[in-house]
């Protein structure tokens, strides 16, 4: 069933399936209730007759091989000029000072103590050129002019401060050392996403919203059950409106990150047994070894009565003749 073909009472779940819209409503309600006061709930509106839900959606890391980070970021390299770390040149190697350096020149004296002022004007000629040393590191330098000409150059403080900005896993930033690393299982990050991203979308997003060099295709989105239960979301499925139909408790269900290689779907049937105990589990199996020697008799027992069944009516039809 493909969307263009839903009516607008209908809210597509992937390509063969839908749900009403007023039912996917009512879940939504319950599912703002539970998060109630939390960043968490969803918000919802209509764009020609198509309901559209978005909000935060949270993923567990599920992954058990390691990832590897991007070796280049989108923030930008900090060039220092390197005159900034050179130390000053003396005084008659300087180009005259701007009236605007002159004031800032001006008050300097002003700020600082008086028995440094003092000891000035006793002092000679090489000590007065040391005391202008201070002033000269205070007023424009040619750093400062080169970042009016080149307005997105960054100070080391304000780059350290981006850097921090960056989006981490569990606190891990990427370095060298260990761009290569395992998330830890179960933790769980979040990305905004709306109702019609399907789940190649959402590991795009994902994805590059840390950073990783691995494609989506190599990735998975799957939903695990308390139960064990385990299914796998389709690339046509959309995990946004799956999530609100399991539910809001991540206890209940979780939406978990694996590879697509690794991980295994595990049905309902299995999942009841997968808790138990190797004791009890073996007890299960020698039980159902039990039923099925029984049903075995049973079998046999029923065609050796159908074959003699059989034999003693061909007696009969040869007699007959």
């Amino acid at each position: 069933m493909k969307e263009d073909c839903l009516p607008s009472s209908h809210v597509p779940i992937s390509d063969s399936k839908s749900i009403q819209k007023s039912e996917l409503l009512g879940l939504l309600k319950t599912y703002n209730c539970y998060h109630e006061g939390k960043s968490f709930q969803l918000r919802h509106r209509e764009e020609e007759g198509t309901l559209i839900i978005e909000g935060l959606l949270n993923i567990a890391w599920g992954l058990k091989r390691p990832i590897r980070l991007q070796m280049q970021d989108d923030r930008e390299q900090v060039h220092l000029p390197s005159s900034s770390w050179m130390p000053r040149q003396p005084s008659c190697h300087l180009k005259e000072p701007s009236p605007q350096d002159s004031n800032v020149t001006a008050q300097e004296p002003s700020t600082q103590p008086e028995h440094k002022a003092e000891s000035s004007r006793d002092s000679s000629g090489p000590l007065e050129e040391d005391e202008e040393a201070p002033q000269l590191m205070r007023t424009k330098s040619d750093a400062s002019c080169m970042s009016q000409r080149r307005p997105k150059c960054r100070t080391p403080g304000e780059a350290q401060r981006i850097q921090r900005h960056r989006f981490s896993i569990n606190g891990h930033f990427y370095n060298h050392k260990t761009s290569v690393f395992t998330p830890a299982y179960g933790s769980v990050t979040n990305v905004r996403v709306n109702s019609t991203m399907t789940t190649l979308q959402v590991l795009t997003l994902l994805l590059n919203k840390f950073r990783v060099e691995d494609g989506p295709s190599e990735f998975s989105l799957y939903i695990v059950h308390e139960s064990g239960e385990r299914t796998k979301l389709k690339d046509c499925e959309y995990p946004l409106i799956s999530r609100i139909l399991h539910g809001p408790c991540d206890k209940i269900a979780r939406m978990f990150l694996m590879e697509a290689d690794l991980g295994v779907e595990v049905p309902h049937d299995v999942a009841q047994y997968i808790k138990f105990e190797m004791p009890v589990l073996d007890s299960f199996v020698e039980k159902l070894k039990e039923e099925e020697e029984r049903e075995i008799i049973k079998l046999t027992m029923k065609f050796q009565a159908l074959r003699l069944t059989m034999l003693q009516r061909l007696e009969q039809l040869v007699e007959a003749k």
